[in-house]
């Protein structure tokens, strides 16, 4: 099961470095034969996602290592998705190196199997932990986009048309996962009543995701409200990623909770 991980984790790897060669010497088919080895990755990294569930009779998301192989899967998938429909090859050049990112980060956690702490014993697991796993990736999806935008902008390589769509994609991105991040805050407020007996404790963990709904409702307020287009909120989203990732993976390294199991 190790050996499926690390070829995902490998060929993804051969993406990210043909897609950096083809966008650096301009060679069109580096960028298509990029493509297509990050496809082979993501087949393999789904079949891992199969494989590990079924030997651990479960949903593979109960420990860091498994939240972040599916937070790393997650994010191919809508890079994927959005490509296939949306024809956005552009979103590429920035959102497979976030793929790769994520997986070392998952690389370097144990891999054991282990059975679920009561605590996780519960109908809302899949519920609460799995929209985690969709909004954190369209978080980083939207921060990919405008990195991207930034990008084009400053090299003046794209018309209004196309930033104007790089911009409308990041607001879907977010307000996606601004729907499903605040399900992770309801399911886990039901759930922390019947575990813990109180809706909220403060653990370091719904502290930080609660800052980081905050974050991007300030971002939704200043998109519908406050009519913010363009670089401004750009350059929000870009710098709003740091704090997905911290919520995912700095909570766990140095602060201890309730939650440093996941």
């Amino acid at each position: 099961m190790k050996a499926l991980f690390f070829a995902a984790f490998a060929v993804y790897a051969v993406a990210v470095i043909l897609q950096f060669s083809g966008t650096a010497f301009k060679r069109d088919k580096l960028l298509g034969a990029a493509w297509y080895v990050f496809l082979g990755a993501f087949a393999l990294h789904t079949l891992f996602l199969i494989v590990r569930g079924v030997a651990a009779k479960r949903l593979p998301l109960s420990n860091q290592f498994e939240f972040a192989n599916a937070f790393a899967w997650g994010v191919a998938l809508m890079l994927v998705v959005m490509r296939a429909r949306l024809r956005t090859d552009w979103l590429t050049v920035a959102a497979m190196p976030a793929v790769l990112l994520v997986m070392v980060y998952a690389a370097l956690q144990p891999m054991e199997i282990h059975d679920l702490m009561p605590a996780l014993r519960s109908a809302w697991f899949g519920v609460h932990i799995g929209s985690a796993v969709l909004s954190y990736s369209a978080f980083v999806i939207a921060g990919s986009i405008s990195l991207r935008y930034l990008i084009a902008v400053r090299k003046g390589s794209a018309d209004e048309r196309a930033l104007g769509q790089m911009d409308y994609l990041s607001y879907r991105m977010v307000a996606f996962g601004f729907l499903f991040l605040t399900v992770v805050l309801l399911s886990g407020a039901i759930w922390a009543e019947q575990a813990w007996s109180a809706f909220w404790t403060w653990d370091p963990k719904e502290v930080w995701a609660l800052i980081t709904w905050l974050i991007y409702a300030v971002y939704l307020h200043l998109r519908l409200r406050m009519k913010k287009r363009g670089t401004a909120m750009a350059w929000f989203l870009v710098i709003a990623v740091p704090v997905v990732f911290f919520t995912f993976a700095g909570v766990n390294t140095l602060m201890h909770g309730l939650h440093t199991y996941g």
